[in-house]
């Protein structure tokens, strides 16, 4: 009896709390109302013959009290109606349609007092949403049910889990993943105070690891690889398939779910998340069941698709939506600062960041940070066991700035703040919690290739097979010479004509199949599509007698991988070095790469879709830089300096990564890491459902038609 009197009191207070606090912010918004109307001439709260103070504040209490129902009751129909736009259309749509609610609203005032120009609505709207939000976050500041409540509609949590707090409840487990970040830039961020909740957690009970990447340093192979168990024959980021014809890029919806099919094959798991997880902002699902922003999932149709439902759990409120509409313009702006003020100080090195990438970064760095983070919200809230989380807004700025200067900086303080809020957010979930920070893997800085030679490798690798090139590329001298190895090499070779620029003549190349190049960071694929399995240098050779020498020999090419009839697979670096990869050290044409290497490209070597040629850019230990064969200045995909350095930071009631002395190395290693620390948290983890049979794992993650080549590849 006494439990149920408290029960009913305690609902009784609750509900007397949640109506003050509609009163309170019904009355600031009345005020910023009446105020936005006294300074904005386009904006009217008054009748044409005028009307008292009276009058017009209640206009102005009938406004905002209209403007607050339709934002409540209309905006999230608006939201879900609009899940098929893209996110960045949505995002940019958010003040007028904000802005229609308010016309609407005045619309609805009796005797047609209120009006308002279409711009100056946009303007109100946004004012008085941002108004708002503010007003009922701050009174919820001192009551933790009003500020769990809140958390919970925006992450779709309307109903809290059944998660009972207490000195036995086993934690759970948040890994958040800072895509791109090294060990050396989280290192550094720490010592020069831009990240000062990771410090704090240095201080007082975290452990930071370094741990070595795969030959393929790039987010597909890492977090295939952690989440799922198996990054096996993941070559690059991108590669050409002989036997389907298909070009497989990690962050496309059909090639990441086929990825993801084929780990699951390998495996017979569903992967790190199985239990109770949660998976947002990820290539892959980890076998969660709770997702959002998962691309994998993207592929899929119909209601099993719900990686957009993140978008809908966001943009649901409002007052959430105009405040992401802002930054992100904030974010925009400040992108175009930054590249001009690049552009006037002839800063280098230095790549293009026009035409559409202002808006790209602006979606990695606010909209789907915001998203993304209010998910995690949502997890920790709904008290779930296992929650991976991926922020890539380093990544994509410092992929176009740099991994080292004042933008990527600012992202990394900006990065600290939403660990700060999440971490803070954890202390109210009804579980403790275990928070690991982890990154896929590092970037390493450097003038492109094509920047510091004028060509690219597509281009080198045409002149070397004696292929038409751009006339530009001629006048470069590892054009010019690439041009002038084939040219002599076809004259002694195939004993026939060869014209002065050095091409064969039509009839001779119109039956070959051309090359397709790939670029993955400083990790270059090529691949010859008339040949239906993995030539050897032998046949390259007898085809192309120039290229692998021109290849090897450049200046910006550090090595390369090519199988071989005599030896199996070699090993091929400057001034005629070779080794059989059966033999392959860490010295030799890899001793500049470190430790690790020769395991790297002894594995890569064994995968069914390994490129004809594999090709890793120079890299220069005095400096770190090494040359991306894309436009990038900040890179990673293959080996070579930071890229390849990761780090895992673990609180300390873990157990230890690996054994004093050992290293961490590889992401199946780190998969196996995080599953005993799952473990650890919560006891031996059971798959809640069998993965799907090899047979039918098509059907449950369709796979698109196969994929041209990209032109810009």
């Amino acid at each position: 009896m006494g439990d149920g009197r408290w029960r009913t009191d305690g609902r009784w207070r609750t509900a007397g709390s949640a109506l003050v606090r509609v009163i309170v912010v019904w009355a600031v918004s009345t005020l910023t109302m009446l105020a936005l109307a006294g300074l904005l001439p386009d904006f009217q709260l008054q009748s044409a013959d005028g009307d008292s103070i009276t009058r017009t504040a209640l206009t102005a209490v009938w406004g905002a009290g209209a403007f607050g129902l339709l934002s409540a009751l209309v905006w999230p129909v608006l939201v879900r109606a609009l899940l098929l736009v893209p996110a960045l259309v949505l995002g940019l749509l958010v003040f007028f349609l904000n802005g229609s609610l308010l016309l609407i609203a005045l619309w609805l005032v009796p005797d047609g007092r209120g009006a308002a120009d279409p711009e100056t609505a946009v303007v109100v709207a946004a004012v008085m949403s941002a108004v708002a939000s503010a007003t009922s976050t701050a009174l919820a500041v001192r009551d933790d049910d009003a500020y769990r409540r809140r958390l919970y509609r925006l992450a779709d949590r309307k109903r809290p889990r059944a998660v009972t707090a207490g000195p036995e409840t086993a934690p759970g487990t948040l890994f958040l993943q800072l895509d791109g970040v090294g060990h050396r830039v989280l290192r550094d961020a720490v010592a020069d105070g831009l990240m000062p909740t990771v410090a704090d957690w240095l201080d007082t009970g975290h452990r930071l690891t370094p741990w070595r990447t795969d030959w393929s340093s790039q987010t597909g192979a890492s977090q295939l690889g952690i989440l799922h168990g198996s990054n096996e024959d993941v070559p690059a980021f991108r590669w050409y398939e002989k036997d389907t014809g298909r070009l497989m890029v990690s962050n496309r919806p059909a090639s990441a779910v086929e990825l993801q099919r084929r780990a699951i094959a390998r495996t017979g798991d569903g992967g790190l998340l199985t239990v109770d997880g949660a998976s947002r902002g990820n290539l892959f699902s980890g076998g969660a069941d709770q997702l959002a922003l998962v691309l994998s999932m993207a592929a899929r149709r119909g209601r099993r698709n719900r990686s957009r439902a993140g978008y809908f759990t966001y943009f649901s409120d409002p007052a959430n939506a105009v405040r992401t509409a802002g930054s992100l313009v904030a974010e925009v702006v400040r992108e175009l600062a930054q590249s001009t003020r690049s552009r006037l100080r002839k800063e280098t090195p230095r790549v293009s960041r026009g035409g559409l990438y202002p808006f790209v970064r602006a979606f990695a760095t606010v909209v789907e940070r915001d998203v993304v983070v209010a998910a995690v919200i949502g997890d920790l809230l709904a008290g779930r066991t296992a929650v991976y989380a991926d922020l890539v807004a380093y990544d994509e700025v410092a992929h176009h700035s740099g991994p080292h200067g004042h933008d990527t900086d600012r992202v990394l303080a900006r990065l600290d703040r939403s660990i700060a809020l999440i971490a803070k957010v954890a202390e109210h979930a009804p579980r403790p919690y275990r928070i690991v920070l982890l990154s896929d893997h590092g970037q390493s800085p450097g003038p492109t290739f094509e920047g510091a030679y004028g060509l690219t490798l597509r281009d080198l690798v045409r002149a070397g097979c004696g292929l038409p090139v751009p006339r530009r590329v001629r006048r470069t001298r590892s054009g010019s010479e690439a041009r002038d190895a084939a040219r002599d090499a076809l004259r002694s070779a195939l004993h026939r004509p060869v014209d002065e620029d050095g091409e064969q003549p039509d009839e001779q190349v119109g039956d070959k199949s051309e090359p397709v190049v790939l670029a993955s960071g400083n990790l270059g694929l090529i691949s010859f599509p008339g040949a239906p399995h993995r030539m050897t240098r032998e046949e390259i050779d007898r085809r192309h007698p120039a290229l692998l020498r021109t290849l090897a020999n450049h200046p910006g090419i550090g090595f390369l991988l090519v199988a071989s009839a005599e030896h199996g697979s070699v090993v091929l670096g400057r001034d005629g070095a070779e080794v059989p990869v059966a033999a392959l050290a860490d010295d030799g044409p890899l001793a500049v790469f470190g430790r690790g290497a020769a395991d790297a490209v002894r594995r890569t070597d064994g995968f069914p879709h390994v490129a004809d040629i594999m090709v890793n850019s120079m890299y220069d230990p005095a400096t770190g830089t090494v040359h991306a064969f894309e436009e990038q200045i900040g890179s990673h995909g293959g080996l070579g300096g930071e890229q390849g350095r990761p780090f895992l930071l673990s609180p300390v009631e873990l157990s230890e990564p690996v054994e004093d002395g050992a290293e961490l190395v590889g992401a199946e290693q780190v998969h196996q890491v995080l599953r005993r620390w799952l473990w650890e948290c919560a006891g031996p983890q059971v798959p809640l459902e069998i993965s799907p049979p090899t047979s039918d794992a098509e059907a449950f993650l369709p796979v698109d038609r196969p994929v041209a080549p990209e032109k810009n590849s």
